[in-house]
């Protein structure tokens, strides 16, 4: 199996390349997430990303108070996210952070449980994202088959981000599948 570290890097760079796309006129566009336009959506994923070094460092959700929610994106949303996917990504890349205990909304975690989440989290929002702003669609071959592996053929659960999961034919692709188990259809 290829290396987390590494098939992180491939999920942050499909979301990023939707993100490089979006145009000026396209930042209140409805997203494949319901209540989200493109706004939102990349609001979310760079709220994600400031919460990583945070984390890693062994902070606390409740220290950090209100500083990561919100409308996180200022003036320049794409300087903004270039900044914090940075900072997550040197924050992951430090000896010792997959084996670090995050403290997370729904309790500890190790940090290789956090990083599948973010991983997975990237690589399905840059098909939402790509789907808003009419951009390719495909995902990486390797971080699909990754990330449908790390399911298990389970759905990661309905809720605010997901969907329930949406039938497909025997005969679909892995990112049919893999869409389908988040409530998307391809």
């Amino acid at each position: 199996m290829t290396d987390l570290l590494e098939l992180h890097g491939r999920a942050m760079a499909e979301f990023d390349r939707r993100v490089r796309a979006i145009r000026v006129t396209q930042w209140a566009d409805p997203t494949p997430c319901a209540d989200w336009d493109v706004h939102d959506l990349l609001n979310h994923l760079t709220g994600e990303q400031l919460w990583v070094p945070f984390l890693l460092a062994g902070g606390r959700i409740e220290e950090a108070g209100d500083r990561y929610e919100g409308d996180v994106l200022g003036e320049e949303p794409v300087a903004t996210w270039e900044v914090a996917s940075r900072e997550s990504r040197s924050a992951w890349l430090q000896p010792g952070a997959l084996e670090r205990t995050v403290h997370l909304s729904f309790g500890d975690a190790e940090g290789e449980r956090y990083l599948w989440q973010m991983t997975f989290d990237l690589g399905v929002h840059a098909w939402d994202l790509a789907r808003a702003i009419g951009d390719d669609e495909k995902l990486d071959p390797g971080l699909v088959e990754a990330l449908l592996d790390w399911l298990g053929g389970r759905s990661p659960g309905a809720g605010a981000l997901f969907a329930p999961e949406v039938p497909v034919g025997d005969d679909a692709g892995p990112q049919s599948r893999l869409l389908a188990l988040t409530g998307r259809r391809a």
